[in-house]
């Protein structure tokens, strides 16, 4: 097992891992850039680092300062958290390299579930179901156009290094396919420095399911059912939920049998998401995969009673799992608060918080990194 976890993230998340190393007995490193110093995750964990100025790119994105802060605190494993580093697939490289376990997906596994595209053929190749679309990347327009034709509008076209609803665009008729086309293509280049493209048959009335697998070293997954992320605005959630009710029996054992067919088809290690889009007649098909915890994790956990920052850290020391599947015994729902302008495009603004008080009872779950200071009617909040 494990001595020493250093916890290359800042915010709830890392106080979500560092709860867990307490509680198997594995000490904590904190990274925190300057902005953060004063942070609940820096006051908590064993040891911590600074690793650079405020701006997130000088800090918790740069790999040589993480790699570096694990050197010389000794730290036998890094645990990514998500965002920022957790699907990097050149962090997951350099880890290794360094002889310290990523706890999370390997490089060759995060490069072949990371880029949409690719990810859809290797889940051909598996077996599970996909929706109607092209096979990889789409070169031209023209050949776009021809696609659309034949499968017949509405169709979807999506950046293939896209994510958060970005270089997406629904196309309803032949006459909106060449500016959505133009349009996509220029924020999937603004936004990810990739203006590739794929097209996808548009699901009419479509939930968003996404299915909870644990993979670990010797070729074994499970799932842990389902979680409904459907309430969404511009393809963020908004609340998560599971169970979801729109799940039926039969349809949780298709999409958990699917979910774990895919894992198991990549030999894939560690704790992810297959998501799906599940149209108004129970059809499902495969959208894409994540490769780290997600943020809406905990809602599985209260409905199953698992640890899974706990099944991260066990599998990535080379324990096997169990092999069975869960199913939710309990009911629970997650809601994010987003502290956004509505009048200004939803655009984030946290503003100054006074006062702070957690709710709490039975049931009740709050994972934050929100406190106030004792010392001063001053709140400190750190974005992530």
């Amino acid at each position: 097992m494990f001595k020493k976890i250093l916890i290359a993230n800042r915010g709830e998340i890392a106080l979500r891992v560092i709860r867990t190393c307490k509680e198997m007995g594995i000490k904590t490193v904190a990274v925190y850039s300057k902005a953060d110093t004063e942070s609940l995750h820096v006051r908590f964990a064993d040891e911590a680092v600074c690793i650079g100025p405020a701006p997130s790119s000088e800090s918790y994105l740069k790999m040589a300062n993480i790699i570096a802060a694990a050197e010389i605190t000794n730290a036998d494993a890094i645990h990514p958290g998500y965002g920022f580093l957790s699907e990097n697939a050149k962090f997951s490289k350099l880890c290794e390299e360094h002889d310290i376990k990523f706890i999370g997906a390997t490089a060759e596994m995060i490069d072949k579930m990371g880029d949409k595209a690719s990810a859809k053929a290797t889940m051909i190749a598996a077996g599970v179901p996909c929706i109607p679309g092209s096979e990889g990347i789409l070169d031209t327009y023209e050949e776009t156009e021809t696609l659309a034709v034949e499968m017949g509008f509405p169709v979807m076209l999506k950046a293939t290094a896209g994510g958060g609803g970005k270089g997406m665009r629904a196309v309803w008729k032949k006459e909106d396919l060449k500016d959505a086309w133009d349009s996509a293509r220029m924020e999937a280049k603004a936004a990810f420095g990739n203006d590739g493209m794929y097209m996808e048959k548009l699901i009419e009335e479509p939930r968003h399911i996404e299915i909870q697998v644990v993979g670990d070293s010797y070729g074994k997954a499970c799932h842990l059912s389902e979680r409904d992320c459907s309430i969404q605005r511009r393809h963020q959630k908004l609340t998560e939920e599971t169970p979801s009710p729109f799940m039926t029996d039969a349809l949780r054992n298709a999409m958990g049998e699917a979910a774990v067919k895919a894992a198991e088809y990549i030999k894939y290690e560690g704790a992810g998401t297959v998501e799906f889009l599940v149209d108004k007649h129970r059809n499902f098909y495969f959208m894409e995969m994540n490769t780290r915890i997600q943020v809406e994790h905990p809602i599985t956990e209260e409905v199953v009673d698992y640890d899974l920052i706990r099944e991260q850290i066990l599998v990535a020391a080379g324990v096997p799992i169990s092999g069975k599947n869960y199913m939710p015994q309990l009911h629970s729902i997650e809601c994010r608060i987003n502290a956004e302008d509505p009048h200004n495009g939803f655009r984030p603004a946290p503003g100054k918080i006074t006062s702070y008080h957690a709710p709490g009872g039975h049931g009740v779950r709050v994972d934050t990194h929100v406190y106030t200071v004792h010392d001063s009617t001053k709140l400190r909040f750190y974005d992530f």
